[in-house]
């Protein structure tokens, strides 16, 4: 997939075998970043600083894996790096890089013992400097374990993955990257009460799943050239919100964990209706990110 922000590097670390994975999404010094967990069970690291009224402004790299809780420990490798190269937030006893973490849970498709940890998350960032606008989607990275549909039951289950859409309109750019692993399937057809009750009710009795087996997460950055600030950035996460809720259901549920971080390169002045355009588009990309990821 061509990436329209060339100051941007994303690199992956897959173990098809294992059936898991990382990515890792660097930011050039300067960016602005919020977002916003929807999901009942979310696996984050560092999400709280990302709320508007927080003191950091700027984060230099989202780590988005699988391995669920355990797989948080691939940013380890990440703050590592970035900290060799001076890179973080400034203070007088040197410089702290700012990471975010976001995991999903693929622990009983592939290996349960094997997930991304801190060496994982060095080579994913030493993968994305290899990677020079085109950037691999599907069943690779964080993808690569990643499912969807299972709220219809075992036999429904189908591929999810990494997926990125990017629109331009004016000199508004906007891009995301998703990880899809949705208890929800893709939204095809009309939701009706017969829909719910003939897939939801089936997958959790007739089939005996226990809601702990139902767990799933929709994980994504979704980047802007627009010059915002912390709280634009955050109204920027909830319209993508809204693209998972278009694009899958049923979505943000108690055992998704549904998280979305929203960046501003700050490349392009804003105002209000840029700002508009920017959120609609963000609805757009998502949704198309999404519905590629699971193709």
């Amino acid at each position: 997939m061509k990436f329209p922000f060339e100051e941007i590097k994303i690199g992956h670390w897959t173990d098809t075998e294992a059936k898991t994975g990382c990515t890792v999404i660097r930011f050039p010094n300067g960016v602005v970043a919020s977002g916003e967990v929807r999901g009942g069970a979310p696996a984050t690291r560092e999400f709280e600083l990302l709320s508007p009224e927080r003191t950091v402004q700027n984060i230099n790299a989202v780590v988005i894996s699988g391995g669920s809780a355990f797989g948080l420990s691939a940013a380890n490798g990440v703050v590592d790096f970035l900290s060799e190269s001076d890179i973080g937030f400034p203070t007088t006893a040197g410089s702290i890089p700012i990471v975010v973490g976001m995991s999903l849970y693929d622990l009983g498709v592939g290996s349960s013992s094997i997930y991304p940890g801190p060496n994982e998350g060095r080579v994913a960032c030493l993968d994305g400097e290899n990677n020079k606008g085109e950037i691999p989607t599907g069943k690779v990275g964080a993808g690569t374990g990643a499912t969807i549909g299972n709220w219809r039951g075992k036999d429904k289950i189908a591929a999810g993955g990494i997926g990125i859409a990017h629109a331009e309109i004016e000199d508004v750019i906007v891009c995301s990257l998703f990880a899809v692993n949705a208890m929800g399937g893709l939204s095809e057809e009309r939701i009706s009460e017969s829909l719910i009750e003939e897939n939801f009710q089936s997958s959790l009795q007739e089939e005996n799943l226990e809601p702990n087996e139902l767990m799933n997460t929709t994980l994504g950055v979704v980047m802007t050239n627009l010059s915002l600030t912390k709280s634009e950035c955050f109204l920027l996460s909830q319209s993508s919100h809204d693209g998972i809720a278009r694009s899958l259901f049923p979505a943000h549920t108690r055992m998704d964990g549904d998280a979305v971080v929203a960046v501003s390169t700050k490349k392009v002045k804003a105002d209000s209706r840029k700002l508009d355009l920017a959120r609609v588009l963000s609805v757009f990309v998502t949704e198309e990110s999404i519905r590629q990821a699971c193709t």
